[in-house]
């Protein structure tokens, strides 16, 4: 199962952990994803989506269809 937004495509970043004495170790920001169901009254069907939590703030903005749309356009979804 990958780490990746279904809507927006972040995936996770890496980097270092810095210590005191400034040495660097390797680390990883995962992203913040949740598994949510959606109904789709067009299609009248529900889909789950792995969506991070600012892709759920789009959704709750625009809609999800509008939303689906787009990522459809950017080639993210099917």
């Amino acid at each position: 199962m990958s780490k990746v937004c279904e809507i927006t495509g972040k995936r996770a970043m890496f980097g270092n952990n810095v210590s005191f004495s400034i040495n660097k170790t390797k680390r990883r920001f995962n992203v913040n994803l949740s598994k949510k169901r959606f109904y789709i009254p067009e299609e009248d069907r529900w889909v789950t989506l792995k969506v991070s939590a600012k892709a759920l703030k789009t959704i709750n903005k625009k809609g999800i269809s509008a939303v689906l749309k787009e990522a459809r356009a950017q080639g993210l979804i099917k």
